[in-house]
């Protein structure tokens, strides 16, 4: 059996507001870890799952085929090595249904781990498709807007349609983003079937709009623009009813001086942009509203280009 290789995988921004499935964030701070080491029977086994409290984990499963990590490590070895052998150990740091890609990043750290045991490893980027299907058996669908900034890092567009391709956008200087998970849970694919099946079409065009201001704010480094464009008509609204604390947070974020704000995927964690400046201020009045309520609470702050999934010491 070989040495173990550890990966480092990002948490992410999902939908970013204005991009529903299709644009998302990494996160710097907070990730999980996937260890992986050679051994002589053929497959992927998983030895442990622990959280974030180091003990081991009491319902996450150590089956091959009902973890996000270890699909995703078979589907890479049943592409490009076949006959190898691997052993996962998984150490969650991203809260599990938390709108923080948690299901991602594990599924991320085990390809980036899994690959670098590979005679010859892959490039990152064509490790995407391996982590969809751990990311796809999470939350039944085939959506990169937590597994592609999992993996690359920074801002990334991933429609569904262009995939495997994905696309890494610039980001504008000064702006960074704070993130608030509050102690609550939000099932992402039951989230998602309680989603309306059709939009008005004007909804469907204000909201193209609204990323297509984004993206390019991003682009030329219009900071008002971005304050203009970061919302979500769309999938907020029917999501923040589930989160109790979601008016009394972003209303504290936007009298802080933030450009936007919403939810990170499905929620309950909310995030917003705001100049670097501020940013340690948005997040204190994040939190500060959040506790008012009585709910415990954790918040990140992080650059718009954090670094995606590496390799790190055990």
């Amino acid at each position: 059996m070989s040495e173990w290789v550890t990966a480092f995988a990002p948490a992410s921004i999902g939908n970013v507001a204005v991009g529903f499935d299709m644009l998302g964030l990494a996160l710097e701070g907070v990730g999980d870890r996937v260890a992986a080491r050679r051994v002589d029977a053929p497959g992927i086994r998983v030895a442990e799952v622990r959280g974030i409290d180091g003990e081991l984990h009491p319902y996450l499963s150590v089956k091959a085929d009902e973890n996000t990590a270890s699909i995703a490590a078979q589907a890479l070895l049943d592409a490009h090595g076949q006959g190898i052998g691997v052993e996962l150990k998984v150490l969650k740091g991203v809260p599990l249904q938390s709108g923080m890609g948690s299901s991602a990043a594990s599924a991320v750290a085990a390809v980036v781990a899994t690959n670098a045991l590979l005679d010859t490893p892959l490039a990152v980027d064509a490790l995407l498709p391996f982590a969809l299907e751990g990311e796809k058996y999470a939350s039944a669908g085939l959506h990169a807007d937590n597994v592609a900034p999992s993996l690359v890092g920074g801002l990334v567009l991933c429609p569904q349609v262009l995939l495997p391709e994905i696309i890494r956008l610039p980001v504008p200087e000064g702006v960074s983003a704070v993130l608030l998970h509050p102690d609550l849970q939000v099932n992402t694919a039951q989230a998602r079937k309680a989603l309306a099946k059709s939009v008005p079409m004007q909804q469907w065009i204000d909201q193209q709009g609204l990323l297509a201001g984004f993206i390019a704010a991003c682009a030329s480094n219009d900071i008002a623009l971005i304050g203009r464009s970061l919302r979500d008509i769309i999938i907020e609204p029917q999501r923040s009813v589930n989160v109790v604390c979601f008016d009394a947070v972003t209303q504290a974020a936007q009298k802080s001086g933030a450009l936007g704000c919403s939810l990170s995927g499905s929620g309950p964690s909310i995030f917003a942009l705001c100049k670097t400046g501020d940013a340690r201020n948005t997040a204190s009045a994040m939190e500060h509203a959040c506790r008012a309520l009585g709910i415990a609470c954790q918040s990140w702050v992080s650059p718009m280009n954090a670094p995606g999934a590496r390799l790190v010491n055990p």
